[in-house]
């Protein structure tokens, strides 16, 4: 696979973002079921979920763990991109800004400090999972 938009490189990211998205919908669906409409609670868990996702492989990658350009484009780029939406994040903090602000101010604080949090402690797991045995 030659060049960033070969057909090869552009299919794994494709495949990746098809597979994001619809696990995203679906935890979206199951989020609302489980814990009603009140927060839009399945963006809350794919922000989430998505921010350890990425820092457990960066943090791994900085380790030194192996992940090619192929698995990066397929997992990173297209997995979580399509499965960590910040621009539903957006949308759900603006109207729910419109209908709540009290709701929208505590949506915002539990998606970013829980994003970032998840992030960090990922972070340093992937990293010490990612060095070298010894």
């Amino acid at each position: 696979m030659s060049g960033p938009f070969s057909p090869g490189l552009l299919a794994l990211v494709a495949a990746g973002g098809a597979a994001g998205s619809v696990l995203r919908y679906a935890v979206g669906i199951w989020c609302a079921g489980w814990l009603g409409t009140h927060l839009p609670w399945g963006t809350l868990a794919v922000n989430v979920a998505g921010s350890a996702a990425i820092g457990l492989l960066g943090g791994a990658m900085l380790g030194g763990m192996p992940f090619g350009q192929e698995a990066r484009l397929l997992v990173v780029t297209g997995f979580l991109g399509g499965f960590t939406t910040f621009s539903a994040f957006s949308l759900d903090a603006g109207t729910l800004f419109l209908r709540n602000p009290a709701l929208a101010a505590l949506y915002l604080g539990l998606t970013l400090l829980g994003g970032l949090g998840a992030f960090a402690a990922a972070f340093a797991l992937g990293h010490a999972l990612g060095r070298p045995p010894g």
